[in-house]
């Protein structure tokens, strides 16, 4: 346990950093772009020779065209919008990003074609795709950077010189500089890199670099265990490893194929193992990492809901070897808590295979086979034998072995950062609950309207599936109980009951509310015979409408085939409406609310106060109970003013026969005062918070 704490504080701590949280959300962005580029792959190297052939001649290979266009689009660009991306994402994480009128995100991208243009050919299409993963990262992140240190050094510089100048030419120049700079100053290393290495581009160096490593010793065991290592280790730090090694690949484990195909065509045994095949069969499984343990240690043992979509997303390309999605959606590069099985499990398999393969409980790979063919078809095919597709099974299995506690790791440090964030999201709400209720707050474009979209679209899931009805008893003062109030409760599986008006806030803004109060109405009515058993025999059950829900010709519509299935007559059911949303009182909204009323339901009015709409709504006998708003009762032990407030509510529905209800009553001494003022119904913690039926 002690362990497993140092990882979670390590994990959070490297994930922490600026830098490395702009690469995570930076990655995560281009989610759609992942999906759109792996099934255009898919489709257009979908290992089946018939349907190879179908695409490539059909209508003189229209198919095949369309999605190699898409790929070319998406996969074949990933490096520049990679760069976009975490630009992007390192500028929000500095809320610098309306600052700099979005020109360190342009400026980081000419930063990365000049590290990615050849100094022979000028700038390759080819350059541009996964291959180029690191610079990506690098001119995201530094040319960012860079460019925001010197547009604030060179801020009281600008303002001299754009002195009189218009606004569009003054916003010009604000840019210029700090873009010269970035540019100048990656164009210079680039070409140092060039005249001192006498390579083409700074890609050419490290890419030869990396190939230089190989260059010793014999072709065997330690090689190809340090082949996968180095890829490896290099996808968890953002760099396509298969193609940064992949002059490796074809200099030393390519040609194997060809030998072991020669020798068994002269009737002579295969000798090598170690060939491209070998590695895609049962060592990249799923790609990079042996991704397809992860996913199906994911998809088995995961209670992560986030976790389990993004794995069946990426379920239909990885059974094709093609893993992007897992690699930067999870995401998995970066990942501390992913370090030890990314690298262990590679390793693992690969050994375990060429013992296999050593020892002849396997034959020799002589069949060649396309990269993307699944697990048991890829062992099956390579080998000739279903001893290679059993081999795979029990690599999967073993890999699966090795993932799953760092997955129930991943699990628990989801769940702690994921409710740090709800406190903080709770504690801005509720600080700021009175200014939010005219705001978009999904549309913030901070970490609050991040969590918020997020957490709507846990709602939405949740609506129906997970929604709990609680019901909070009202009192007399004499302590009998005269009503209850069904109140929905989201029960979260990590922050437990959320906070109600975040609920009703985020419902109201996905257009989901109207739907909910519905769903509740439906629910009491179902549970209306128990509720009775429960809280006695002709109490008022009230459920919540909007007063934008209460008018609708769906909601009275709803009401009217309900009451054919239950009945109303008793006029138990009560309808309280909300005064947080105004109710227009024309003519076809009082004809609305007169057939809630004539279909025997009662009606109240919910928060009331002192407002102009309150008044409004006591000018038509049409509600029958007010409930004083719980502000005003929380003030009545402090504020004469409140004290008086309640007492002339209370004269005026008393006048009108109209019952006082009080919310919010949590002592003795406030049901006293409200008593002597003439209120005598009571709902609120003193007598009972809301509870389920069971």
């Amino acid at each position: 346990m002690e362990q497993e704490n140092r990882l979670f504080n390590f994990s959070v701590k490297v994930q922490s950093f600026r830098l490395v949280k702009a690469i995570r959300d930076g990655l995560v962005n281009m989610i759609p772009v992942l999906i759109i580029g792996a099934f255009a792959l898919i489709l257009k190297t979908f290992p089946v020779v018939a349907y190879k052939n179908f695409i490539e001649t059909f209508a003189g290979g229209f198919i095949y065209t369309l999605f190699d266009f898409i790929y070319n689009a998406t996969f074949g660009m990933l490096s520049l919008y990679m760069t976009f991306s975490i630009s992007r994402s390192y500028m929000k994480l500095r809320d610098e990003i309306d600052i700099v009128h979005g020109g360190a995100i342009f400026t980081s991208i000419m930063a990365f074609l000049i590290l990615t243009g050849s100094y022979s050919e000028g700038f390759i299409l080819g350059n541009m795709g996964p291959k180029s993963m690191l610079l990506a990262i690098v001119s995201g992140l530094g040319a960012s950077a860079m460019y925001i240190t010197f547009s604030k050094l060179l801020k009281s510089k600008r303002q001299v010189l754009t002195s009189g100048a218009d606004r569009v030419f003054n916003k010009m120049l604000s840019t210029l500089l700090p873009t010269v700079i970035v540019a100048v100053s990656f164009a210079f290393g680039n070409v140092l890199i060039i005249r001192i290495f006498k390579m083409d581009s700074f890609h050419e160096l490290y890419i030869t670099a990396l190939n230089k490593l190989f260059s010793v010793g014999e072709i065997g065991f330690l090689k190809g265990f340090f082949f996968v290592l180095l890829s490896s280790i290099l996808w968890f730090f953002g760099v396509h490893g298969s193609d940064a090694l992949e002059g490796v690949m074809q200099e030393y484990f390519v040609p194997n194929l060809a030998i072991n195909q020669a020798l068994v065509e002269a009737g002579q045994p295969a000798s090598e193992i170690l060939t491209k095949q070998f590695f895609d069969c049962f060592v990249l499984m799923g790609g990079c990492g042996a991704a397809i343990c992860l996913l199906f240690a994911i998809l088995l043992f995961s209670k992560n809901r986030a976790r389990r979509g993004l794995g069946l997303g990426a379920a239909f390309p990885m059974a094709f070897n093609i893993n992007e999605l897992m690699v930067f959606g999870l995401p998995i590069i970066f990942n501390p808590i992913l370090l030890i099985p990314f690298l262990l499990v590679p390793l693992v398999c690969y050994s375990i295979s060429y013992l296999a393969l050593a020892t002849g409980i396997v034959p020799m790979i002589a069949n060649e086979i396309e990269w993307t063919t699944p697990i048991i078809m890829g062992g099956y095919y390579a080998t000739g034998s279903v001893a290679g597709a059993i081999l795979q099974v029990f690599n999967v299995g073993i890999g699966i072995a090795i993932y799953f506690p760092f997955v129930k790791m991943l699990d628990k440090q989801s769940a702690r950062v994921n409710q740090h964030n709800y406190e903080e999201f709770k504690t801005f709400f509720i600080e700021n609950e009175q200014n939010l209720q005219n705001m978009q707050i999904i549309n913030m474009n901070n970490m609050y309207g991040d969590f918020a979209k997020e957490l709507s679209a846990e709602l939405r899931h949740d609506l129906k599936k997970h929604m709990n009805i609680y019901y909070q008893p009202q009192y007399d003062y004499d302590g009998m109980c005269v009503g209850v109030e069904a109140l929905m409760r989201w029960i979260h599986p990590i922050y437990g009951v959320v906070y109600p008006p975040i609920v009703v806030k985020l419902l109201t803004e996905c257009n989901m509310l109207k739907d909910l109060e519905m769903a509740i109405l439906d629910r009491v009515l179902e549970e209306r015979d128990e509720i009775y058993r429960k809280f006695g025999d002709g109490i008022k059950v009230s459920i919540n409408v909007t007063g934008t829900t209460v008018v609708t010709n769906e909601f009275i519509g709803f009401l009217e085939e309900k009451n054919k299935e239950y009945g109303f007559a008793n006029k138990n059911i009560c309808i309280e409406v909300t005064e947080k949303e105004d109710l227009p009182f024309s003519d076809e909204n009082l004809n609305a609310l007169r057939k809630i009323v004539d279909l025997g339901l009662t009606l109240a009015i919910d928060d009331f106060s002192m407002g102009q709409t309150s008044i409004t709504y006591l000018r038509y006998d049409l509600f029958s109970i007010i409930k004083i708003d719980g502000g005003l009762v929380q003030g009545v032990t402090t504020s004469s003013n409140c004290k008086e407030i309640i007492a002339s509510i209370a004269k005026l529905a008393n006048s009108l026969h109209l019952k006082v209800i009080a919310e919010v009553v949590q002592t003795e001494e406030e049901k006293e005062i409200l008593h002597n003022i003439g209120v005598n119904c009571y709902q609120g913690y003193l007598f009972s918070a809301a509870k389920p039926l069971k």
